[in-house]
């Protein structure tokens, strides 16, 4: 890798860098900051901690004019507490540029001192969607001078519900702005949003070292068909794992399967066919943001589902082709992390093991159950519960809103207590903290988000 005296920065800067400890620059620093301070547009793929905060920082720091006041670069970020830590790396890297002014705007926060704060002057304003597009409306924020716009951890805004704020500041940034995302993946969403406001942008993809690849292990247990509800509940409370996808072959065996892992005390649900739309949404909303902790479904009902890095997934039923084993098993060990696929295997199942193997490199070991006594005795419940709110995105109810309601006067929550939020048309939902849920729903029930009374509940 590149040491950072090889790029064209100025003494200053360099001097800084050198301060810091810094010597040598990260795989992504190394193919991100020569594009960046020749000016082109870039989207970056890159995993959190690779370096990436340095990587836009410093091509940022290099043009700034600290004789004007005027705000020349936004950098976007998904969290108040994102927008702290890259606002905090960015006066680190500018303390030597006289009345540098970093300025965080984000929901959570009053608007006022933040309006003042602008009309003052900011040479590097860094926010959440929510508050910059608040700003804006209000005629507040004038983005007339800004030179660069960096999204950062874009995909995550995208999951947050924030794409509509998003497409609003990139409309109003002046279009011969430097326009820089960085993300952890590229889905088709980012791509759009690329090749509607980057001009011929440079793209890197910076790969997971060797090391830090997918690993699945691929475990099976013998278990005929009578024997798999007693194995299934022993493999959950023994190796407890966060959350696991649970596959069975037949729609009808789901629901059975379902009712008894709750008998048993486990957070478990289900995603059929049969479910409606609003169901099937609200189950995967529970399952996302960990109000659920296991969902059995079919490959059919799972087709599609967007959930990432799952610790465990089972196959209760060994799956009809290899194709089908593939990519289930495939659902576990994403983003460079470990994971497992377990299969319960009826003797008349055995068969399908030797054709994945001889079709694959993938290769089972048999588990051990182990003794009696290890492991947890009892389910543990999920960490979050999740909040119904009868108002979305076309009633101009955004992420910003919901959070700012519950951490407000309105809820009294930590931030910390607030989890994933999922703003669709006209509902949304919000997960928190199981052990504060029934005390900020009293709350939420006299109070209003954005001017505005919603029908909340706690969903089950």
């Amino acid at each position: 890798m590149s040491e950072f005296h090889s790029l064209k920065i100025s003494p200053d800067l360099l001097a800084v860098v050198q301060e810091l400890g810094f010597e040598r620059m990260t795989e992504v620093q190394a193919a991100a900051i020569p594009p960046l301070l020749e000016g082109k547009d870039l989207v970056g793929q890159s995993k959190t901690g690779s370096g990436k905060t340095l990587a836009f920082a410093l091509p940022i720091l290099e043009k700034i004019d600290p004789s004007r006041r005027a705000t020349q670069a936004l950098v976007l970020c998904p969290t108040r507490e994102l927008c702290t830590q890259v606002a905090r790396e960015i006066r680190r890297l500018g303390r030597r540029i006289n009345t540098l002014q970093v300025l965080i705007v984000s929901g959570g926060q009053p608007l006022g001192p933040q309006i003042s704060a602008l009309q003052k002057g900011a040479h590097i304003v860094v926010g959440t969607p929510g508050r910059l597009v608040d700003l804006i409306r209000k005629g507040r924020f004038d983005a007339g001078d800004i030179n660069t716009l960096v999204l950062d951890e874009a995909d995550r805004m995208l999951d947050m519900g924030f794409e509509d704020d998003m497409r609003v500041i990139l409309s109003e940034i002046p279009g011969t702005r430097q326009t820089v995302f960085f993300s952890a993946t590229y889905p088709p969403s980012i791509q759009s949003l690329s090749g509607k406001y980057q001009n011929k942008p440079a793209r890197i993809t910076i790969e997971e070292p060797e090391d830090g690849k997918t690993s699945i292990q691929h475990v099976y247990f013998p278990a005929e068909q009578d024997e798999k509800p007693k194995i299934l509940s022993i493999l959950l409370r023994k190796r407890d794992p966060e959350a696991a996808l649970i596959f069975c072959n037949l729609k009808a065996s789901i629901a059975d399967i379902t009712q008894k892992l709750r008998h048993e005390g486990f957070s478990a649900d289900l995603i059929s066919g049969d479910l409606e739309q609003r169901e099937r949404d609200e189950v995967l909303a529970k399952f996302r943001n960990g109000s659920v902790r296991f969902l059995v479904a079919t490959d059919v009902a799972a087709r599609g589902l967007d959930i990432a890095a799952l610790p465990l997934v089972v196959n209760y039923d060994m799956p009809v082709d290899t194709e089908t084993y593939v990519h289930r098993s495939g659902r576990t060990g994403r983003a460079g992390q470990s994971g497992v696929a377990i299969s319960l295997m009826a003797a008349h199942e055995k068969s399908k093991m030797m054709d994945i193997q001889l079709e694959t490199p993938i290769r089972f070991e048999p588990g051990q159950l182990g003794p009696r006594g290890q492991g947890p005795l009892e389910p543990r419940p999920a960490d979050m519960r999740t909040i119904y709110i009868a108002g979305g995105r076309k009633d101009k109810v955004r992420p910003g809103d919901l959070l700012g309601a519950l951490t407000g006067e309105a809820g009294g929550l930590d931030a910390s207590d607030v989890g994933k939020i999922e703003i669709h048309d006209r509902f949304s939902y919000v997960a928190v903290a199981r052990e504060v849920a029934e005390s900020v729903i009293k709350k939420l029930a006299h109070g209003r988000i954005k001017g505005q009374r919603f029908m909340i509940k706690l969903l089950d």
